[in-house]
């Protein structure tokens, strides 16, 4: 790609920059404008920057990954281009290394797999990769070499990263985080991709028992004199023990837990499967805290400190109000488990996942009856 033209005026670079619904989308309406400024001053080059933005869901192949090159082809051509940046949420990793970017500068288009950037300051990270991938791919020819330079400019912005081996001549130049803290950073991404506090409002019955639950205990004498008598300690244990027992009923009442047949497939589904707890985990948490502050305007609004300070037999604060919520509000999530056997499974579902793993789900699904109806096929013949 020429970047001056015969009259020695700076060549026009169209840069596409196609996203996912969701935050992708978000991300980059709110980056969009400030790129084409980015590219001109990092980038480098007497070229002047058009970048346009367009949404679309960004299909998946056979294989479950996005066909960087089919799309290439089919947008490039069509809008009249010169680049393609793909930025999706789908996870993407090569074994246990969580894939943060793939650049193919033979034809002109590179991928960024947001939750490889982790929970916080993805468009701080999003800005700085998109000129790194740019830079990449303006970059012709290759240098000897130019993958690694390529790492290290992304060591910058998601130290430490890894450029892995290309599977074969023509493969696209794939970037992975690495070590622990790399796969922490795609769990992170994963979780927030899930939206946790999504799972409060598609879970009336659970609330609804919770709250009724809470509100018993409040007015319930026995409550306050039981709450009087634990410490801080172990009421920070009866909420951690409430927390999980909801998410481990959640998991398991609604088949949330992903069990492959195969070994291999069991080991990609494991970080899936951490992922889904953890978003319920938080998700639960966000019950909670809520529940805990509307069940402390109550108590403030029914209990007369007068009588609260007779019935515990010793004069009440803060304390004492904060200790019988407390209670009150680990109860409540018990309650609220049971409670949440009334959603509908698909309900919950929903609320759990987010797009990308909904996908996952089903084509997972269509696998196994795929499997099971060759399985029966072949015994049929057998007979």
């Amino acid at each position: 790609m020429s970047e001056v033209n015969h009259m020695g005026t700076p060549r026009e670079v169209a840069v596409g920059v196609l996203t996912d619904e969701g935050l992708p989308e978000q991300v980059i309406t709110k980056i969009a404008d400030e790129l084409p400024e980015s590219f001109d001053s990092l980038v480098g080059g007497h070229t002047r920057w058009r970048v346009e933005h367009e949404v679309d869901q960004l299909p998946l192949d056979e294989d479950g990954d996005i066909p960087m090159r089919t799309l290439s082809a089919q947008h490039r051509r069509r809008r009249g281009w010169d680049l393609l940046i793909l930025i999706t949420d789908l996870p993407r990793r090569s074994g246990t290394k969580p894939i943060v970017a793939g650049v193919d500068v033979e034809h002109g288009v590179a991928m960024i797999s947001l939750p490889a950037l982790g929970a916080i300051l993805v468009r701080r990270r999003v800005r700085a990769l998109l000129v790194r991938v740019v830079r990449q791919l303006v970059a012709r020819p290759p240098e000897v070499g130019s993958e690694r330079g390529a790492a290290a400019r992304l060591h910058e912005v998601l130290s430490p990263t890894q450029v892995l081996p290309r599977e074969r001549t023509s493969s696209p130049a794939r970037v992975a985080l690495v070590g622990l803290r790399g796969r922490l950073r795609l769990l992170a991404g994963m979780v927030r991709d899930n939206r946790p506090w999504r799972l409060v409002p598609h879970l009336a019955g659970a609330t609804a028992a919770a709250a009724g639950t809470a509100a018993y205990g409040i007015i319930t004498s026995s409550f306050w004199k039981l709450a009087d008598t634990l410490s801080p300690q172990r009421l920070t244990a009866i909420t951690i023990v409430t927390i999980l027992i909801m998410t481990v009923w959640l998991t398991v009442y609604n088949h949330l837990w992903d069990r492959p047949s195969e070994a291999a497939e069991r080991r990609k589904a494991l970080l899936y499967n951490i992922s889904t707890v953890t978003t319920l985990a938080i998700g639960v948490a966000c019950m909670y805290a809520i529940l805990f502050v509307v069940a402390l305007l109550a108590a403030a609004v029914l209990i007369d400190s007068n009588h609260f300070a007779q019935t515990l037999g010793h004069p009440v604060g803060v304390g004492s109000y904060l200790n019988l919520v407390w209670l009150c509000s680990s109860v409540g999530i018990v309650a609220g488990a049971l409670g949440s056997s009334l959603e509908d499974e698909e309900t919950v579902r929903n609320a759990t996942y987010g797009r990308r793993e909904q996908e996952r789900q089903e084509r997972n699904q269509r696998r196994r009856e795929h499997e099971r109806s060759a399985r029966t096929s072949s015994g049929d013949k057998t007979d």
